[in-house]
């Protein structure tokens, strides 16, 4: 099936995607801090870039947009054209993810990933769901190294 734009079309959009500051990251970020958890943002000392960082408690989330990290929800679906190099870019994507996990888990870090699709489209009191699950995650005393 032919794409419905043209490629200049598709390269301008494309090109307007964000990798940081999205609109689920902003979310939760106005979230906690809300709930008075403070936090750095994108700290690029550690691996992966975490888009939020909780020093106090070794800890940091990972906002992940379904389609770019190829996560098996409701929200991803591999485009119908250039199929291949879709696969192996969003397979590259989570090899990164692997390893950026790894090593912030190698250095004692702890870390939570939360999903697009866990906020995309859902009412408020299933976002402050999620927010209360951070911030419970957060605080814990004894939490598993990933989730």
């Amino acid at each position: 099936m032919a794409d419905v734009v043209t490629p200049e079309v598709r390269s301008r959009m494309m090109a307007g995607i964000r990798g940081k500051d999205t609109k689920p990251e902003m979310i939760i970020r106005r979230g906690l801090h809300r709930l008075g958890l403070r936090f750095l943002v994108h700290d690029k000392r550690l691996p992966g870039k975490p888009d939020l960082v909780f020093p106090k408690w070794r800890a940091a989330i990972f906002v992940n947009g379904c389609f770019w990290h190829g996560h098996d929800c409701r929200l991803f679906k591999l485009p119908s054209t250039r199929t291949e190099f879709w696969r192996d870019k969003i397979a590259a994507n989570k090899k990164r993810d692997a390893t950026a996990l790894r090593k912030l888990d190698e250095a004692g870090w702890r870390v939570l990933s939360i999903w697009e699709c866990e906020i995309k489209g859902r009412p408020a009191e299933e976002i402050e769901s999620v927010l209360q699950r951070c911030r419970n995650w957060l605080t814990a005393k004894a939490v598993p190294a990933h989730e």
